[in-house]
């Protein structure tokens, strides 16, 4: 899956595999000459002068090695770089492609947590590929080199020896540790959901005085981490010490026959530096490459989390030939619509009904009789379970989701508001709109009188999920967002359900004129707020049960009769109190 983000930046890879080469060929290169220096300085020979063009070559070579170290890095950050980005974005895009229930039973902050160490994990394993992997490799061929052509075959088979047992402990041990770190990063995903979720519901969490309780159930997750931490340290370290040990074995021996040459006069005190040196230069790496190994595995695990939610299957998907709503004034029809939740727990059932281009049709009902549902079904969050759903007489499966949903605006019940300033809210209904719009939008939905008292005006941020509005100002700026959208189907779910009877009155005469040769569905409570509907349904656990104008199910004495009878003495009840207050 990496392969065609780092392949896009071909010319930069290659570049830094040669910077690569040629900065561990000078690696290797320095023993070889501090050898001959040595060698060179050994008072036997009686030398003259001082070896200046081997000393400068050593210089050199040592400025190289590290000097087009750095290169291959500074060229190669951009791949590593671009690859993160676009795949975190093709990972956002898809989410935002799954379905409404997919994100209805997600955990945010373990999700959000699991993106987050994939895309490090991406950052960890090209530049450990890049920069420990290959690197190590091509200097144990490099060393294998010399020490086959400079010294006899014990010494490159003591180290081809020590390099597999070394590779085979490192892989044998990380393997274990690769579940007790799985385990490790399922917990810490846990205990981050849980205070997340917490601190999402802080409101929640103080009514109910239940703070202890929470910090209880976190520190529980946070015990079951500890746990696994300890146990992924510890069993860290008992990989390092075998490591060692490994190592600390091959350089003694290694080093007992090299000083068994010098003895011997087979060897020069410079062929002993040179073993030396290389081994140094050899382990160094390989010492780290248990931690790198470690490492690879460790962002293969964070990564495989991220790609798993790549692998969740979009639910709801544009069909290959899937086309454009068609244009001109819109037709809503639902055609004997079955829709369930789950499939034991069915919640429509042959629902059926049609909204005229520019007309208005209310759906009244207690609360669960599914009336939402129609919304979320018209958005197609979901698809139905039988029969269809018709916008100009096209099936919503047969369209394209960007055109259909750019057609439709809402005032939602619960209006979510992002953590960003009023403007930036209203301005999502519309993100090409001009300031001048946005106020136009705030004007009508009668917001902007209250907007432009507060100090920062548009530029007031309004807190998480809008928290610092009250229900009333965030359902105001929900139905600007809706008018700045200017959609051909309006759809208002409880629209004024958190506004106070005046407010509400005020905003209902603007959504009425909004909502004037618009085909228009509304979902409501209060039966006040649709006496002017040119169709009314009432609903009854998923059935339309009833339907007609105010006047003729009025006259007809039924359930919309009963409610309507219920809620006039409620608010008979609730004008007595407040003038009873006054006095």
């Amino acid at each position: 899956m990496l392969l065609p983000y780092v392949w896009e930046f071909r010319g930069r890879v290659i570049l830094a595999l040669a910077c690569l080469v040629i900065a561990k060929l000078a690696n290797v290169g320095v023993p070889l000459v501090l050898k001959e220096i040595v060698d060179t300085l050994d008072p036997a020979r009686a030398l003259a002068a001082l070896p200046l063009a081997l000393l400068a070559a050593y210089g050199l070579l040592r400025l190289s090695s590290t000097l087009f170290a750095e290169l291959r890095d500074a060229v190669f950050v951009r791949v590593t770089q671009r690859a993160v980005r676009r795949i975190a974005l093709t990972v956002f895009r898809h989410l935002h492609g799954l379905s409404l229930r997919f994100h209805l039973e997600r955990q945010t902050g373990g999700m959000s947590r699991d993106i987050e160490r994939g895309t490090e994990g991406i950052s960890s394993l090209l530049s450990f590929m890049l920069f420990s992997i290959i690197p190590v490799m091509l200097e144990f061929a490099l060393v294998g080199a010399v020490l086959l052509s400079r010294f006899d075959w014990r010494f490159a088979a003591v180290t081809f020896a020590a390099v597999a047992v070394y590779i085979a402990f490192t892989v044998a041990v990380t393997e274990w540790r690769m579940g007790i770190r799985r385990r490790a990063n399922e917990l810490d995903s846990r205990a981050n959901s849980r205070a997340i979720d917490s601190l999402l519901n802080y409101e929640t969490v103080k009514y109910f005085n239940n703070e202890e309780f929470e910090a209880r159930r976190y520190d529980e997750s946070l015990r079951h981490y500890e746990g696994a931490a300890v146990r992924s340290e510890a069993s860290l370290g008992a990989l390092n010490s075998g490591q060692s040990m490994i190592i600390a074995a091959a350089v003694t021996l290694l080093m007992i026959l090299a000083a068994q040459g010098v003895v011997e006069k087979t060897l020069s005190i410079g062929d002993l530096v040179l073993v030396n040196a290389l081994l140094i230069q050899l382990y160094i790496p390989l010492n780290l490459l248990g931690s790198v190994y470690r490492n690879i595995k460790q962002a293969m695990v964070d990564m495989d989390r991220m790609f798993r939610l790549l692998g969740e299957n979009r639910e709801i998907a544009d069909r290959p030939d899937a086309a454009d709503l068609p244009p001109g004034p819109a037709t809503v029809r639902f055609e004997r619509v079955d829709f369930a939740y789950e499939a034991r727990r069915p919640i429509l059932h042959e629902v059926s009904f049609d909204i005229p281009a520019g007309a208005k049709l209310a759906v009244v009902g207690a609360s669960g009789a599914g009336k939402s549902t129609l919304a979320r079904l018209l958005f197609r969050f979901y698809d139905v379970g039988a029969g269809r759903i018709l916008v100009n007489g096209a099936d919503l499966r047969e369209l394209r989701q960007s055109g259909l949903r750019a057609a439709i605006g809402i005032v939602p019940q619960d209006t979510v508001l992002f953590n960003d300033t009023i403007h930036y809210n209203i301005l999502y209904g519309r993100t090409d709109a001009s300031r001048e719009e946005v106020i136009e939008a705030a004007r009508a939905a009668h917001i902007h009188a209250f907007v432009e008292n507060l100090p920062d005006g548009y530029e007031t941020r309004v807190g998480e999920r809008g928290l610092k509005l009250s229900g009333g100002e965030k359902q105001r700026v929900a139905i600007a967002r809706a008018i700045l959208k200017n959609p051909r189907i309006l759809v208002f779910d409880e629209a004024t359900s958190a506004l106070d009877s005046a407010t509400e009155q005020a905003i209902q005469d603007e959504l009425d004129r909004i909502a004037r040769g618009r085909t228009t569905l509304v979902i409501a409570h209060r039966l006040s707020t649709v006496m002017d509907a040119d169709e009314i349904l009432v609903m009854d656990a998923g059935r339309v049960v009833e339907r007609g104008a105010h006047r003729d199910l009025l006259a007809a004495g039924g359930t919309y009769a009963r409610m309507w009878a219920l809620q006039q003495e409620q608010a008979v009840h609730e004008a007595a109190l407040a003038h009873a207050a006054k006095l």
